[in-house]
């Protein structure tokens, strides 16, 4: 090819890259890690409550599970694109008894982690310039793949006078001809609070009525607040099927966010779909994650709980401790969250630096998860143990 006939091709954009991808913001977790170089170690170990990462390890008869299956040959071939069969009829089993209504093992495709199950349910109902109906604060991976895809996030305002209830309301308000989808999150990340069923079954049909789809994540359904056996009645009345996208994580559910296992479950013509999403991303999710947790979904159950009732012990006991710094107010937790409104009159993004760097907490600011959220800061604080909760509120500045 001529020096001409490159440039011809090349056009004016030269070596840049796709400027929907160069647009968005860059992953927050490393930009927050970077912090930790200016901490001195003064007031006590580094207590990192910025990521959703479970802080105790599976069970040893899980790892050693995943250890055979890694180490056998037929996990070193290609899958099948929607999953191992025993996998998804596992999980659709126990979607079955747990929502008290039918799902199919056809229902389910098995992905590389939740935000893989995203990914695909983004690029399934919507195309570049369509509109998703996105809660404000966000889960900000979630608003980086949208606008990668070209998809406009149309913000409603999750308010914390309202426990960050969503208000089906706000989000009928937004509904426009491009409108195509509404995401739910629940239990919420980042704010930690979980939706009543109601208001769940009012989004579903808020959802079919305006011929949109309802992309439900349930990525924390296994750390439901204590009481709350059943997250809804969507599967158990059989409502709206044709337009709920499903999501999941195996991730913290079995201590195991290295082995990238999520799953989307929805109406087989939606499958069809998502499973050409799946070839082209990653053809099968990872084979020896798959094998195991076959085996866990039924042998587990008892840890599960505990693990649950561990996690909720651990959000009660960060509230108690944190409510004794002025100033400082958890304004809801839940799952693996804490979202907490601070007392300074610095932005967020000043408050989590001058935390980590003088006291050795690392948390995210609230406005990595969208506009208005300058007052609040994320709170992971499923990853640390009871010992160093216990002791959090000495870490907590009194701020100006």
């Amino acid at each position: 090819m001529s020096a001409s006939a490159e440039t011809d091709v090349r056009g004016t954009a030269g070596h840049r890259p796709n400027p929907l991808l160069e647009a968005v913001e860059a992953p927050p977790i490393p930009a927050a890690q970077a912090w930790l170089a200016a901490y001195d170690g003064k007031a006590g170990p580094l207590l990192n409550l910025s990521q959703a990462a479970p802080g105790d390890p599976p069970p040893a008869e899980l790892l050693a599970r995943l250890a055979e299956a890694a180490g056998a040959p037929e996990t070193t071939r290609y899958g099948p694109i929607p999953g191992e069969p025993d996998l998804r009829a596992a999980l659709a089993a126990e979607m079955t008894a747990l929502y008290g209504g039918p799902v199919d093992a056809g229902d389910v495709v098995i992905t590389s982690g939740c935000n893989q199950a995203f990914f695909a349910a983004a690029l399934t109902v919507a195309r570049a310039g369509d509109e998703v109906i996105l809660p404000a604060p966000w889960y900000f991976n979630h608003k980086m793949i949208l606008d990668m895809l070209g998809i406009v996030a149309r913000p409603f305002a999750l308010k914390a006078e309202d426990g960050f209830e969503p208000d089906p309301a706000a989000a009928r308000a937004l509904i426009g001809p491009r409108t195509r989808a509404i995401v739910l999150v629940s239990p919420n990340n980042p704010t930690g609070a979980t939706c009543r069923p109601e208001t769940i079954a009012a989004f579903a049909d808020l959802a079919e009525a305006a011929g949109l789809f309802l992309i439900l994540d349930e990525t924390y359904r296994d750390f439901l607040p204590e009481g709350r056996d059943r997250p809804h009645d969507l599967f158990a009345t059989g409502r709206s099927r044709a337009s709920l996208i499903h999501l999941y994580s195996f991730s913290k559910a079995y201590s195991i966010p290295g082995h990238r296992l999520g799953a989307l479950v929805a109406a087989p013509a939606l499958v069809e779909q998502v499973i050409k999403v799946q070839d082209c991303l990653q053809i099968c999710a990872p084979r020896a994650g798959q094998a195991a947790i076959a085996w866990a979904i039924p042998a587990l159950g008892g840890w599960r709980a505990a693990n649950r009732h561990m996690i909720n012990r651990r959000a009660a006991l960060f509230a108690d401790r944190l409510a004794t710094v002025p100033g400082w107010r958890v304004e809801a937790a839940g799952a693996y969250f804490a979202y907490v409104r601070h007392p300074g009159r610095q932005p967020a993004l000043a408050v989590a630096e001058r935390l980590c760097r003088e006291r050795g907490v690392l948390t995210l600011p609230g406005s990595w998860f969208g506009p208005g959220q300058e007052g609040h800061l994320r709170i992971a604080f499923a990853n640390v143990d009871d010992a160093a909760l216990d002791r959090i509120a000495e870490r907590f500045l009194e701020l100006d």
